[in-house]
């Protein structure tokens, strides 16, 4: 396969996420020589007239080397969450990191007084933000906040392959990735590393909120000194195409939410509804999950759990389950008050599947060498 290079200095508004296992070294610690040419690449892609902002997430990696695996009550392998905070604790005070008020406006500030933020979870105080590891997505929604162009997730691994490389001789690599779909996802593994929280996975889900945003996305390997100057020089990396036609700022918002507070179960006419466009009504749920108000998010998920939407509830969870498989037309004599027709209006719902496409085969989906 030929070379692809990606000219990272053509864009205007550059997000960079740094994996744990890229700046950590787990006998060594901090990776200083690495960052050094890191820090130059980023340098000079900001001489260059691009604004940028750095996503990190090394906080756990390297207070895990500072206290050492046995005075955490660990040898190897994966800690568990108190474990996690207490080494994210002295992490942070290892490595000194600025902190950013995670907000549009305080960073385009930043941004226009030629600093470059560091971005990053505190994951001290966090539960399920370190236990699920979403710096990936962080990254993405920071991108997506603040109007970037490219999102760059340098990684342990440099790209997106059909399996596990490791272990299936017949993995292929895609080079270019137009869309994603639900065939790109299955191709999302677990973490690859102890260190490297995100995996695969995380990084696919990133790559669809960017993309729908209308952000170039890449993964890439970080472990070769000068990471930046390594992809503009063509070295292997794949490339998630931006969606032609970006979601509205609002839908932006609603795709960026963290997590999801409950769960629509829909049967396949919703699911065909929806994805032509239309907004979801009370006869298409088949079951309601989770504890949540009106207006809050909520995942819309096939039957077998495979979410297709994510979207602003109409109804609190309770009146949700009682018009559940109802008519919107049954809605006052159940209710006793008039509410909304649609469970989910389509102005409040962003679609995270997609149809695909007349004829859709593999090879259109993403290009590969």
């Amino acid at each position: 396969m030929s070379a692809m290079e990606t000219q990272i200095h053509q864009y205007n508004r550059v997000v960079i996420k740094i994996g744990s296992a890229l700046l950590v070294d787990r006998k060594d610690g901090l990776r200083h020589n690495w960052l050094k040419t890191l820090c130059r690449d980023i340098a000079a892609l900001h001489q260059a007239g691009s604004d940028v902002l750095i996503v990190s997430s090394g906080a756990i990696a390297l207070g895990r080397t500072v206290l050492h695996d046995t005075s955490l009550g660990v040898t190897t392998g994966s800690l568990r969450l108190e474990q996690s905070q207490a080494a994210a604790a002295v992490g942070q005070i290892a490595r000194e990191r600025r902190r950013y008020l995670n907000a549009r406006a305080t960073i385009d500030q930043l941004l226009k007084a030629g600093a470059i933020p560091v971005v990053n979870e505190n994951d001290t105080v966090a539960t399920s933000e370190i236990r699920y590891g979403d710096n990936d997505r962080l990254a993405a929604r920071v991108a997506t906040m603040i109007g970037a162009d490219l999102l760059v997730l340098l990684s342990d691994v440099d790209g997106l392959y059909t399996a596990a490389p490791d272990s299936d001789p017949n993995a292929r690599f895609l080079q270019r990735i137009s869309k994603v779909t639900a065939q790109i996802e299955a191709m999302a593994g677990d973490a690859g590393s102890e260190l490297s929280r995100g995996g695969m996975k995380t990084k696919i889900e990133a790559a669809r909120i960017a993309t729908k945003a209308g952000c170039t996305m890449i993964i890439a390997s970080g472990k070769p000194d000068h990471p930046l100057q390594a992809i503009e020089e063509g070295a292997r990396h794949s490339l998630f195409e931006p969606s032609a036609s970006p979601v509205s700022a609002r839908k932006k918002w609603i795709a960026g939410q963290l997590d999801p507070i409950g769960r629509l179960l829909i049967d396949a006419g919703a699911r065909k509804a929806l994805l032509n466009g239309k907004s979801l009504l009370p006869a298409g749920v088949s079951k309601v999950t989770g504890v949540f108000r009106r207006g809050d998010t909520v995942a819309i998920c096939d039957l077998e759990g495979g979410e297709i939407a994510r979207g602003l509830a109409a109804y609190d969870c309770d009146e949700a389950a009682q018009i559940t498989g109802r008519k919107s037309s049954e809605i006052i004599a159940i209710l006793g008050h008039s509410g909304r027709a649609a469970m989910v209006h389509r102005d409040d719902m962003v679609l995270t599947q997609t149809l695909p496409a007349p004829g859709d085969a593999q090879a259109r989906q993403e290009e590969t060498g």
